[in-house]
């Protein structure tokens, strides 16, 4: 359609108005823009010292441009503390198209002489407003508040990468941390980003170690691949080692996020990868060696709803050849639900042991196996009401046989050897587990009793399971859940042999990993028999300060013989296996056992009777409770004042009760479990 010349002229009419408001609009902000300058840096000013007790300080401060504000002698002193921040030049343009729509992005960011100091005194830091809680105004009433995390992660991302410069400019950039211990600082001569590139160097100190960045962000698209390398081989990460006792270098690691995107209304998609080259980690609770992870790459994303965050479906690790996918969801509500799934498919036994760092296992470190191994784990427990909780594991490892063991010699245990006797972390003595020690007993010389009494007490399944029972490690994650701290294990007598035998006595937090790894080759490759591991294990536990084995055992209590041991002697002993060292204090000045001990005397003679263990057994009155009597060498003496206890040893002995009944409500429950599926399978 054809305008004709009035039409064309009253168009222009109207954009040459248009274009007269618009410059006169702009006119107008540009004239007052100094004023909101001056009114906006006012508020900032007040706004930090009102809520966090900060004096922020400009020498002058200026537009430079259209989009460009400039400030000059900048400075930010938390009140009574070290300067935090201080910068002779900072200027910072925003863009103006996303403007337009509202959006606030940073288009250039340029610095000079900035310093970044974190200082902290005895108790006192000039960081610690970031940790103090704000008042909150006891006039104003809080709404409400179902939060979306998808919507509020994705508010997130977007805040965090409208602040991130496509161009930047930084010269002589500063951060440092000062305490009593530990003083450090990083330097960056020179930083530039160009159109989203970027590539500088980190100094620590003044050439102490040097780290290199390279990498392009985009933060329209929310995109970042970041990949650091060290100069110099087992260069550590700074501040880390002088703060935490934590020791990590590496010679490469890239962190690649390749995007942040709405899947859905109520979904967001954080996907990525993780890469190292040569990781090292050092820290004593961890190993006594550095751990060492050639090379690693992780895969995929995190998936985050309205109620729960979970890794994305194709999420995998990969540490050298071997390969796994897991799944995990946190659930937030309306119950907090942790939940875990893997399927490794078949795969190379060979292959997951090589992928274990260095350092991490020491008895595994030199393990060769042969063949294809097949694990399922499903697991979920609600953390607000545990005793919701499923767990199966299942393997499948017929084709698995080890080759040549590592430093855990585990084929050895078929010959005679040296115990290790340790109490906690302090070495005790050597013990030869075979005929030249006097005081070992072959299993067939250990009286029935006794090995039934320990058996049903520690571990009742020894004979028929593969290392592990899920009833066990069921009632474990339940009970630590409930005390917030790891208060059971969930060892089986084959577990505790391992531990005793071969492992560090360090308490580090992945000993526990190594002794169930340890454990499930020594079931699998069938070496050594149940019956020798039951052997080993009578000969060398603890029963008392200085007392290992079931020889030592019985002859300190009962000057007696283990062949002449009775069903009441081998309950008291079977007792105090999780506690070696209470033995001495279940007995009263004469010489029999407390009231209390008549607990576990009840608890397992019943299951004993129940499952049929006790039926050629002459079984006396309360499971043989009275028959038991302490040598007269080692009995109590008598109290002065008959009747007359003090309160303290009242209330200990109460709480040793209670603690002893729940202990042994929750074994009998388990127990009965575990029996009524023997009965099903």
């Amino acid at each position: 359609m054809r305008l004709s010349v009035s039409r064309k002229k009253w168009l222009l009419i109207a954009l040459g108005a248009l274009i007269i408001l618009i410059g006169g609009a702009f006119a107008f902000a540009m004239s007052k823009r100094e004023g909101y300058l001056d009114a906006a840096v006012g508020r900032a000013q007040v706004k930090l010292k009102k809520d966090y007790q900060i004096d922020f300080k400009v020498d002058s401060y200026r537009f430079d441009g259209l989009t460009t504000v400039v400030f000059d002698g900048v400075t930010v002193v938390p009140a009574g503390r070290d300067t935090l921040a201080a910068m002779d030049h900072l200027g910072v343009s925003i863009r103006i198209w996303p403007l337009l729509f509202g959006d606030v992005k940073i288009g250039r960011f340029d610095l000079d002489h900035g310093k970044v100091s974190f200082v902290k005194r005895d108790t006192v830091s000039n960081y610690d407003f970031l940790f103090r809680k704000k008042e909150k105004d006891s006039t104003a009433i809080e709404e409400p508040n179902e939060r979306n995390f998808a919507e509020w992660a994705q508010r997130l991302a977007k805040q965090i990468f409208s602040k991130v410069p496509s161009n930047m400019r930084m010269n002589d950039f500063e951060i440092s941390y000062r305490d009593s211990l530990l003083h450090q600082r990083i330097r960056v001569p020179q930083a530039i980003i160009d159109d989203g590139d970027f590539e500088t160097s980190l100094f620590l100190n003044d050439h102490d170690a040097e780290w290199r960045l390279k990498g392009h962000v985009d933060g329209d698209r929310q995109k970042l691949k970041v990949e650091v390398s060290s100069k110099e081989k087992n260069t550590e990460l700074p501040f880390l080692r002088g703060k935490y006792g934590l020791g990590i270098s590496f010679d490469r690691l890239v962190f690649d996020l390749t995007g942040v995107r709405k899947v859905e209304k109520d979904l967001l998609h954080v996907t990525g990868a993780v890469e190292y080259d040569n990781l090292v980690v050092k820290h004593r609770r961890l190993s006594d060696e550095a751990v060492i992870l050639p090379h690693g790459l992780a895969t995929g994303g995190i998936a985050i709803a309205n109620d729960y965050i979970a890794l994305t479906d194709k999420s995998k690790i990969t540490v050298k050849e071997f390969s796994v996918s897991p799944k995990a969801k946190f659930t937030i509500k309306p119950n907090k639900k942790i939940e875990l799934s893997l399927r490794t498919g078949p795969f190379t036994a060979q292959n997951f042991f090589d992928a274990i760092p260095g350092g991490l296992f020491e008895s595994l470190e030199g393990i060769q196996v042969a063949g294809q191994v097949d694990y399922n784990l499903d697991f979920a427990v609600e953390l607000d009401n545990p005793d919701n909780i499923m767990f199966k594991s299942s393997i499948d490892d017929t084709d698995l046989k080890v080759l040549s063991w590592g430093k855990a010699k585990v084929d050895s245990l078929n010959f005679p050897f040296e115990y290790d006797a340790y109490d906690d972390t302090t070495f005790v003595r050597h013990i030869v587990v075979g005929p030249s020690n006097p005081n070992f007993t072959p299993l067939a010389q250990i009286p029935y009793v006794l090995k039934t009494t320990v058996r049903n007490t520690e571990d009742p399944f020894f004979y028929t399971h593969n290392g592990f029972e899920e009833e066990a490690f069921k009632l474990s994650i339940r009970t630590n859940i409930k005390e917030r701290k790891f208060k059971r294990g969930a060892s089986t007598l084959s577990m505790q042999l391992v531990k005793n035998v071969f492992l560090s006595r360090k308490k580090t937090m992945t000993r526990k990993f190594e002794e169930i790894l340890l454990v499930w080759l020594m079931e699998a490759s069938g070496q050594v028999s149940k019956d020798r591991l039951f052997e080993i294990y009578l000969n060398v536990i603890e029963w008392g300060k200085d007392v290992y084995g079931i020889a030592e055992a019985s002859q300190y209590y009962f000057k007696k013989r283990p062949q002449e041991l009775n069903l009441g002697e081998s309950l008291f002993l079977s007792s105090i296996v999780p506690r070696p060292k209470t033995g001495l204090a279940s007995f009263d000045y004469t010489g029999h056992l407390k009231p209390w001990v008549q607990r576990h005397f009840n608890t397992y003679g019943y299951i004993m009777t129940k499952v049929g263990d006790l039926k050629e057994v002459n079984v006396p009155a309360n499971y043989g409770f009275y028959d038991v009597v302490l040598q007269p060498g080692l009995r109590p003496p008598a109290p002065l004042i008959r009747d007359t206890v003090s309160l303290d040893v009242v209330d200990e002995h109460e709480r040793l009760i209670e603690e002893m009944e729940r202990e042994e409500t929750e074994k009998k429950s388990i127990l009965e479990k575990l029996f009524n599926k023997e009965k099903k399978n």
